[in-house]
């Protein structure tokens, strides 16, 4: 049929061939008074597409189209849109939808809602499935649907992507926990989330630490904000810092393998280690005297709400906040080759799938 009546998306059929991509058609969502078709310039690669592809956060049926960091154009907007119109460049994340009634939502936290639909592999209330950005076009509600600041977009749509979910999942939490001037904040997981924590930590005015395994980031993790490097493969590497940082934000999706008492040590009474990164396994066992003994919060977030977004792209363009992206084109090989990278933690520090006109051709037009 093509667009408007479907879209053109790259998928996978589960978790035993979560390599192996193919050109698939989509029926989204019937087409609201808030809704916005983007037709998709950029989609960069995130560590959840790799969770849910390989089956680590649960089994799935195909076919399922990943992918929720989008940049792309407008190209129809329902008559109730007030703010972005046919042409504007806009990001859209891992949220799609959320009632926009209830408590939570009226509060700012509409990334709460128990009615919120994510980007891919959700069920809306007709029935109906949200599918993600690897493909021809994404529609999103108006509210989850964000104008990209033309300094960022300067930069190119391919900088600006990872900024719609891994931007997002490291500024909210940031925010809320009040890091600013004053404050001592360690990062702990330099990956596509912990490259951005530093630059937005930093550029907050808090000192900012980074924590990682990898001595061959020390270097990269200055030039993104860091005063100082802790490489935690060191033998007693927490001693120094006992009770020392006012925030840690864990951005690892290993955090099933920590000793969670060596990194829980270094959290002040009533500081937070706050978790945004999940990974696939359980949380270690840990005693209640832990926690009576050093007072340390054991916090987590997901995503941001809408005012958080607005305000960190206007942070990022303001202070050049960047992300730090390879670039491939999509297509079914391409895409098999970077999620097998991403599982083998290639990239420095995260994916951009560009060219995505030469991919869908015709399948982007009406």
């Amino acid at each position: 049929m093509g667009y408007p009546q479907t879209f053109s998306g790259f998928c996978v059929d589960g978790p035993k061939s979560w390599n192996k991509f193919y050109k698939s058609e989509l029926k989204p969502k019937p087409f609201g008074d808030h809704d916005i078709d983007v037709q998709i310039e950029a989609c960069s690669l995130c560590s959840s597409d790799l969770h849910t592809v390989t089956g680590g956060w649960g089994d799935y049926e195909g076919p399922l189209c990943v992918g929720h960091e989008v940049v792309g154009k407008a190209v129809s907007v329902g008559k109730h849109v007030k703010k972005i119109k046919v042409g504007d460049r806009v990001g859209v994340g891992a949220q799609v939808w959320s009632c926009l009634e209830c408590d939570l939502c009226k509060e700012g936290n509409e990334n709460y809602c128990p009615r919120m639909v994510d980007t891919y592999n959700a069920q809306y209330e007709d029935g109906s499935w949200a599918h993600g950005g690897f493909s021809s076009h994404i529609r999103a509600h108006d509210y989850f649907t964000f104008k990209i600041p033309d300094q960022l977009l300067a930069s190119g749509v391919n900088q600006v992507a990872p900024l719609l979910c891994a931007g997002i999942t490291t500024y909210s939490p940031l925010v809320r926990g009040g890091v600013g001037p004053g404050k001592t904040v360690g990062v702990i997981g330099i990956g596509g989330l912990g490259h951005l924590a530093l630059q937005f930590s930093s550029k907050l005015g808090a000192r900012t630490i980074a924590l990682t395994h990898s001595p061959s980031k020390v270097e990269d993790c200055k030039k993104l904000g860091a005063t100082e490097v802790i490489l935690t493969t060191e033998k007693g590497w927490n001693k120094p810092w006992k009770a020392k940082f006012d925030f840690v934000l864990n951005c690892a999706d290993v955090t099933d393998q920590f000793d969670m008492t060596t990194y829980l040590s270094i959290v002040k009474p009533t500081g937070d280690f706050h978790m945004v990164g999940i990974p696939n396994g359980a949380l270690p066992q840990m005693s209640v005297g832990l926690f009576v003994g050093g007072a340390p919060k054991l916090t987590g977030s997901h995503l941001g709400n809408h005012q958080e977004m607005e305000d960190l792209l206007n942070l990022a363009a303001e202070k050049n906040i960047r992300p730090w992206v390879e670039v491939m084109p999509i297509s079914e090989k391409s895409l098999g080759e970077a999620f097998e990278l991403q599982k083998a933690n290639k990239f420095r520090y995260r994916c951009t799938l560009a060219q995505f006109d030469k991919a869908f051709g015709n399948e982007q037009t009406q």
